[in-house]
């Protein structure tokens, strides 16, 4: 799978092996390339102070990178051309988890927050196709096809019943935002990404919060005072210690364990929106 974004993803340019933990071979081989950057001489006469600009100036140039995921396990051609004809989201997911790795391995080596791991949504284009290996790692194939963008549906976890009203209010300083409601979008993509003690850690902070910031709005809801009740019980069922939340060996199901109250959670800050929208 090959995979475009509009930005650089962050690690240096070249060939990664990529291991499950605890095994020695190799599940993918990442290939990372950096296209369409900049020329220095051009960033650097952008920056000179003082310089008058038009008043309709050009779009600057964007970098935008490539990243090739490669499964270790060979196939034949006929095992391929199968894979190549059924491939669609779920792969491209896949896929995407991979370079997610990668770039969070990179947030850690260079301690850069800002540095995001694309989804499906931000790919410029994503390609599924087959090929010997030096020929996939340079980008080139025996046969390839490109993947339609994903159909636009209903986002399950999306936070308001009108996205552009509530960041007009937002904006505007008509609402509130609440420390738990990005607390519960880092433990959903540490959920998400297959970060489990990294999720523990965070849906306890966004439960604690939450009981808090949502109580003192609880008393103008009966709905959101029951959900805030419900959170306080779903809270006391989790790990009650930092320690306890970073053990080595979490449960198997640590997965399920947390996946009920984020989305309980989520549908608590999901009501107070639409109380709000409806209220205003």
């Amino acid at each position: 799978m090959q995979v475009e974004v509009p930005w650089a993803l962050g690690p240096a340019d070249g060939r990664y092996l990529v291991r499950d933990p605890g095994e020695e071979a190799p599940s993918h081989v990442l290939v990372l390339a950096t296209l369409g950057a900049p020329e220095r001489r051009r960033l650097r006469a952008r920056r000179r102070a003082g310089e008058a600009v038009s008043p309709e100036p050009s779009p600057a140039p964007v970098t935008t990178a490539r990243a090739t995921v490669i499964d270790a396990t060979p196939l034949s051609t006929a095992e391929a051309e199968r894979w190549l004809a059924a491939s669609g989201d779920a792969e491209a997911e896949q896929a995407l988890a991979q370079i997610a790795r990668a770039v969070h391995a990179h947030r850690l080596a260079s301690a850069d927050p800002g540095v995001r791991a694309p989804t499906l949504a931000h790919a410029l284009v994503v390609r599924a196709g087959y090929g010997a290996g030096e020929q996939v790692a340079d980008g080139r194939w025996s046969a390839a096809r490109e993947l339609p963008p994903p159909v636009p549906g209903r986002r399950r976890r999306v936070a308001a019943i009108r996205p552009q009203e509530r960041l007009a209010a937002l904006l505007g300083g008509h609402v509130e935002a609440l420390a738990c409601e990005e607390l519960a979008l880092r433990a959903r993509e540490d959920l998400d990404r297959g970060r489990p003690r990294e999720a523990a850690l965070q849906l306890r902070a966004a439960l604690d919060a939450a009981v808090v910031e949502l109580t003192r709005e609880a008393g103008a809801s009966a709905d959101l005072a029951r959900r805030v009740e419900e959170l306080r019980i779903l809270r006391a069922e989790l790990p009650a210690s930092t320690e306890e939340a970073l053990a080595a060996a979490l449960a198997p199901d640590a997965r399920e364990m947390l996946a009920r109250p984020l989305q309980r959670l989520e549908a608590a800050l999901r009501a107070r929106v639409a109380d709000q929208t409806s209220g205003a």
